[in-house]
């Protein structure tokens, strides 16, 4: 990204997209009472007062009656069906991971198969966004975390906290390429989850050999594990890799949520909060829900002087339903330099 002068003035950026991730398929609902919706009408209601609050994108996961992550798509479409209803201008991103929360005591913590999640691509209604993972990776999601995060929940049980030490991100190439031409098919934004500049690296490979023809939207994953530490020398990497016309959305874990999306304001760039990623106020000495993290980053942007997208802004800021038609245009749609035509350098001059 160029950073012009200027560059940091609100009147120069877009408004602020807060994405929601209010459903925290880790926890279970006696992790924090009184947060974690459970029933169909509560999570419908908690994706209304997210909304409310100031989010216009919505980060989808679903529990089943017993209060544990569902993995079947059936409950992913009544969910969606009613979501629709209630908060029509909100953007619904699906989580491609469908449910990463082990099933039993016992299980493994891990992302189901490829072809499962090839169907998140026929879910109906159609969600907008649907989160997808490139490169296989280490997803230890505890790595940064301290001990006082997890204490007295369900993760601070051995078999939960080496569950998730080990869970596996499977993105190969030949399964990443597929699940983008299928959500594309179906007017499905692929919402790309880069955990380092190796993955970004990856999917511009794929926009220049024609297989995703669409806007780059993305969220940079600094959490540890096995993906980049949410500190300023990565993202400043990941920024100058960044085209103009791409949409960048930080995402972090626990107290470095709040730090990173501080930056992500200030820089022009939007953010990302709820109980998925943080539970805990800064001081950590009390719990904090989704909607009260939403409050907290409208008041920091408006004092930045930065509004808040409302839903149809986000959609216009996202670009919602847009696709390209060639290689050419994706590449300058999104602001790369286009492909080399023989001998030539990347960087042409303007005809």
């Amino acid at each position: 990204m160029n950073f012009l002068d200027g560059a940091l003035f609100p009147e120069n950026q877009d408004k602020l997209v807060i994405t929601a991730a209010p459903y925290g398929p880790e926890w279970l609902p006696s992790d924090f009472p009184g947060e974690i919706a459970v029933s169909m009408d509560e999570q419908v209601q908690k994706a209304v007062d997210c909304y409310n609050a100031g989010a216009t994108v919505l980060h989808v996961h679903v529990r089943e009656a017993d209060g544990k992550g569902s993995k079947r798509l059936s409950k992913f479409n009544e969910l969606l069906a009613r979501l629709r209803s209630a908060v029509p201008d909100m953007i619904l991103q699906v989580g491609g991971s469908i449910s990463f929360a082990p099933e039993n005591e016992g299980d493994a913590a891990k992302w189901l198969s490829d072809d499962t999640r090839h169907m998140l691509a026929e879910l109906t209604p159609t969600p907008d966004q649907v989160t997808v993972t490139v490169n296989t990776a280490q997803m230890n999601i505890l790595e940064q975390m301290e001990p006082a995060d997890y204490a007295g929940t369900s993760l601070a049980d051995p078999a939960m906290v080496q569950a998730f030490r080990e869970m596996i991100v499977p993105a190969g190439p030949t399964w990443a390429e597929e699940h983008v031409r299928r959500l594309s098919a179906k007017g499905i934004q692929s919402a790309f989850q880069f955990y380092n500049i190796n993955s970004f690296e990856t999917v511009e490979r794929m926009i220049r050999r024609g297989i995703y023809k669409g806007p780059l939207v993305m969220n940079w994953v600094a959490i540890g594990g096995g993906m980049d530490a949410p500190n300023i020398y990565n993202l400043a990497n990941f920024l100058r890799a960044t085209p103009d016309g791409a949409m960048l959305t930080l995402e972090s874990s626990m107290r470095n949520v709040l730090p990173a999306n501080m930056m992500a304001i200030a820089l022009g760039l939007h953010v990302r909060c709820g109980i998925e990623d943080n539970i805990w106020t800064q001081d950590h000495k009390s719990k904090m829900g989704t909607v009260k993290q939403i409050e907290q980053l409208v008041r920091l942007s408006r004092e930045l002087g930065r509004e808040i997208a409302t839903g149809k802004e986000a959609r216009k800021i996202l670009k919602i339903g847009t696709f390209y038609s060639s290689v050419e245009e994706t590449l300058a749609k999104n602001g790369f330099a286009p492909n080399r035509h023989g001998r030539d350098a990347f960087l042409q001059a303007a005809e």
